[in-house]
């Protein structure tokens, strides 16, 4: 174990500096059983029964986010999504769960097709005004409030520590995907958050090459050991491989996401009243909805994502998107690879983005690069 009261990149970049006690290897090696031996009097002394929900490669990544994001326990699971509706999972069949208007389409859509059929009430508001959240609040029957900020794609803010207030006065849990800030940028617990959800397959791995999830609680309390349950007993857990990956990738999160965030603050600044951009999407400009809110919550930058949309509508933009050579058209986001999408047609009907909008996800490439070939490729609608 590395020394006490060290910064949290050192912390990342060895990896706890945790060392193998038998072979003193400063990379864990990657256990393979998929079941463990009991002991003679029938106990299991080691604590692992099996690898579905109790596999050593979990430990390390999991106390690392823990660390990371101030809490008290990490489950990790086979993706975002595996972990994201675990935590619904965990609520009972008539409970009242607030959701944002604007938040990763595949939760949004999840949420309203499958968590409802499975007697979830859920009520979609606008996150980002707080007297939205405390009309809707039904305390006593509201048991969970989830946000997401800033909320993909259109990098919205919501005020993490005013939220927790309104929810935790009417009996309810907060909790924050924070997938796009990391705990890099902003740490939710400290603010207020009682869970905090990672589509680690993003900036947490940052190499997209594989897909993991990650949740984090303030506290041991009844709903987190229904969510443990339920990631035992539905399994939807990472392997030990991934597990591996995503505590390699870990190591370099804090030069990762510190280098996408310059880059996206300058790209938002060069593209900021530009002749062929409609608007800026990012939470970084000045004037942008959310700055203040986002000042206050965020430090050492507002992330690696933003959003364009290009005159002439979505015609143009699909365009632009045809005519870019560094940036990659590909969905997903947090990899060392810029990528870019034209988000709408992903979500389809029924989807709050404009059809002019771009979701740009910027990596680690030279930022000039970057923007030179969005230039050459608006400069096509000419």
């Amino acid at each position: 174990m590395v020394a006490d009261n060290i910064h949290p990149e050192s912390l990342t970049a060895q990896g706890l500096g945790w060392v193998d006690e038998t072979t003193r290897a400063i990379n864990p090696s990657i256990p393979m059983s998929s079941t463990y031996v009991r002991d003679a009097d029938n106990a299991y002394r080691s604590g692992r029964v099996y690898m579905r929900d109790q596999n050593p490669a979990f430990d390390q990544p999991e106390t690392l986010i823990t660390e990371l994001e101030h809490g008290h326990q990490t489950l990790l699971f086979a993706s975002g999504m595996a972990a994201a509706t675990a935590v619904f999972q965990a609520l009972h069949p008539g409970d009242h769960v607030l959701a944002p208007q604007v938040m990763y389409w595949s939760l949004r859509n999840w949420l309203m097709n499958f968590a409802t059929s499975w007697g979830l009430d859920v009520e979609l508001i606008d996150m980002t005004d707080p007297a939205a959240v405390e009309a809707a609040m039904r305390p006593g029957s509201t048991k969970l409030v989830w946000i997401e900020t800033p909320a993909n794609p259109l990098w919205t803010i919501t005020d993490i520590a005013a939220t927790a207030d309104i929810a935790h006065r009417a009996g309810a849990l907060l909790a924050v995907d924070s997938t796009s800030a990391t705990p890099v940028l902003t740490q939710p617990i400290d603010l207020g958050a009682d869970l905090v959800m990672h589509s680690a397959t993003k900036y947490l791995n940052g190499h997209s090459d594989l897909t993991a999830g990650s949740v984090t609680t303030r506290s041991d309390n009844e709903h987190w050991r229904r969510l443990r349950s339920v990631r035992a007993q539905i399994g939807g857990t990472l392997g030990s491989v991934e597990s591996w990956l995503l505590l390699r990738g870990m190591r370099t999160l804090y030069l990762r996401v510190r280098a996408a965030s310059s880059s996206a603050q300058r790209i938002a600044e060069h593209f900021d009243g530009h002749g062929s951009v409609v608007e800026v999407l990012y939470p970084g400009l000045p004037g942008s909805a959310g700055h203040e809110i986002a000042k206050a919550q965020m430090s050492g930058g507002f992330g690696g994502m933003l959003s364009i949309r290009v005159a002439g509508g979505e015609a143009a933009a699909i365009a632009v998107a045809a005519n870019v050579k560094l940036w990659k058209r590909a969905t997903s986001l947090g990899g060392v690879e810029s990528l870019i999408e034209h988000r709408s047609s992903v979500e389809g009907a029924g989807s709050p983005v404009p059809t002019d909008l771009l979701r740009l996800s910027v990596g680690i490439e030279n930022v000039e690069d970057l923007i030179a070939d969005l230039e050459q490729a608006l400069s096509t609608l000419s």
